[in-house]
């Protein structure tokens, strides 16, 4: 039996020891939890959106009901539920083994890790046969390290589950379309139960990625050999089987309005306005990228010229039929997000350590270069600012964490364009991945759940858990902060009432309630209490910033005096 050498570690590696080298999915675990789990369970609930997906979450957990989606009394018709179940089973699991409650907002958020981490995996995984083993494996280091997955790995909502589903349907479609001889109907069946799941996480988004990628490499090569390889006679139908049953379920239980509401109120309103005040311009993704694919686009941007040049190559040409055709219709969609491009990160951050890992590779023309590095000075400049004028704008101090944020920002600048001006762009790219873990944790860990001016629903819970201990949340309203965190943190029968004199009418109809008037509405409740004859005490008060409305609110906490 013949037994190889061992391979020796890349020198552009330098800073991965070898025995990690040597273990590259142990290594990109490690990697993925040292960046991504300072803050995971010190970040309170988030609005709007996390604090809904954890709050429809746990009614779907009280209820036992895991068909229809609620926040408070109000249907959500706007997602699938996979990415419910997969919160609930792990609300369960923690339960059960006493490790969490439902009460814990990082307990919906474990999916979220998780989905980031088998993303990273499969980069990795499928990368292989497309870039290399090397390259592979730092692109995936790269792809962990990037600012918005970072951030949604913290969040408890679908993206990075949903990402984990598309990059392992693009890693299965990739095999298919380089040797669609050796394409298995094991893994035409993976395929299609992929997107399945995806679909049930995101609707058709999952889907629309490789569709648009087989059409654009069906027009480049004037056939599509591949497509036979997929089984699409057996595959689309095990598609809809995946999907169906709960589309079917929830159509009956909503009598269709969740189709309504999905499609006409949440889908098509993001293709042709900017929902929720989150319109951007055409370019907005590719303007935004140095920031949420920070520290890993400069290299990726340096790296586009000579990708563009190899489109000829099969690798290369599949990875770019990844990207550009669903990038175009992310940057013709008006409403944008910086995460709305995550599933297409996988591929870009491949191309990316293709150019570092290359000795032969060319640099793109100075400018463009200048404009790649510019990204990243700027980018990480702007997190130690951002970091320190954070602490000073709510606290009034810039404490210890908000000021190392810079120092760890210019060592990764500093680092990185050393390293590049050397040829080592493979440890570039390796140092800027490593060095941006102790930016994450500093501000994930040290500095914004220090923010306490931002979290205003816990401390709204404490107030009435020390003040009205014991109050059910059916007998609290609030008004003026009609934030999804309050249902969260409170409980899932909390009156979210629109006026002041809602408040007052709301605390007159019944004994033992309490309610949470913001100083917009204050003096409203108190003419309306007059005139109901309703005496109030007041028992507590809490300040905060609304970071979702950008403005400092003050919530008086009343309930109806005692004679």
């Amino acid at each position: 039996m013949h037994i190889s050498a061992p391979s020796r570690p890349d020198p552009s590696l330098g800073a991965v020891p070898e025995a990690l080298q040597r273990r590259p999915r142990l290594a990109l675990v490690l990697l993925c939890l040292l960046l991504w789990l300072p803050g995971f369970f010190t970040l309170p609930a988030t609005d709007r959106d996390e604090a809904r997906f954890a709050q429809a979450t746990r009614q779907m957990v009280e209820s036992g009901d895991h068909v229809r989606i609620r926040v408070g009394e109000e249907e959500r018709n706007k997602k699938p539920a996979g990415i419910h179940w997969l919160q609930s089973a792990s609300v369960h699991l923690l339960e059960a083994a006493h490790l969490g409650s439902r009460r814990d907002i990082w307990a919906y958020r474990v999916p979220s890790l998780l989905g980031g981490i088998l993303a990273v995996l499969a980069t990795f995984h499928w990368g292989r046969s497309l870039v290399g083993r090397r390259a592979a494996f730092l692109g995936a280091a790269m792809l962990a390290s990037c600012l918005v997955l970072v951030a949604e790995a913290h969040i408890a909502k679908t993206d990075a589950a949903l990402l984990a589903t598309i990059a392992a349907a693009m890693g299965l479609f990739s095999q298919a379309y380089l040797r669609p001889e050796q394409f298995t109907a094991r893994q035409a069946a993976g395929f299609w139960l992929v997107l399945g799941a995806s679909v049930l996480l995101k609707g058709p988004v999952g889907p629309m990625v490789p569709l648009l990628a087989g059409i654009t490499l069906a027009a480049a090569d004037r056939g599509a050999p591949w497509l036979r390889a997929l089984r699409p006679g057996w595959g689309l139908p095990l598609l809809v089987a995946a999907a169906a049953p709960w589309f079917i379920a929830i159509g009956i239980a909503t009598e269709g309005r969740f189709f309504r509401q999905a499609v006409g109120g949440d889908m098509l309103a993001k293709i042709g306005s900017g929902e929720e005040k989150h319109w951007g311009p055409p370019g907005f993704y590719l303007l935004s990228f140095g920031i949420a694919a920070f520290p890993a686009a400069w290299v990726v941007l340096c790296a586009l010229p000579a990708a563009w040049r190899d489109r000829l190559n099969p690798p290369t040409r599949v990875l770019l039929a990844w990207v550009v055709p669903s990038w175009l219709v992310f940057e013709a969609v008006q409403t944008k997000l910086p995460h709305y491009t995550l599933p297409l990160y996988p591929a870009l951050m491949l191309l990316g350590a293709a150019w570092a890992m290359d000795p032969l590779r060319r640099l793109p023309a100075r400018w463009w270069r200048g404009i790649a590095v510019a990204a990243l000075g700027l980018v990480a400049l702007g997190l130690g600012l951002v970091a320190m004028a954070a602490a000073w704008f709510m606290l009034r101090e810039a404490f210890g964490p908000s000021l190392l944020v810079l120092p760890f920002a210019a060592a990764l600048v500093w680092v990185a364009l050393r390293s590049a001006r050397q040829g080592a762009w493979g440890r570039a790219a390796v140092a800027g991945t490593l060095l941006a873990i102790p930016i994450y944790a500093a501000v994930l860990e040290g500095v914004v759940p220090r923010l306490w001016p931002l979290w205003i629903a816990p401390r709204l819970e404490a107030v009435l858990r020390d003040r009205a201990p014991g109050l059910d949340s059916r007998d609290f309203g609030i008004t003026s902060h009609a934030e999804p965190s309050v249902l969260f943190a409170v409980g899932g029968g909390t009156s979210l009432l629109r006026t002041g004199m809602d408040a007052a009418r709301f605390l007159a109809a019944g004994p033992g309630r309490v309610v949470a008037v913001g100083d917009r509405a204050e003096a409203d409740f108190r003419r309306e209490a007059a005139d109901l004859s309703l005496p109030v005490q007041e028992i507590g008060e809490v300040t905060g910033f609304n970071y979702t409305r950008g403005r400092w609110i003050t919530l008086q906490l009343f309930r109806r005096a005692t004679p």
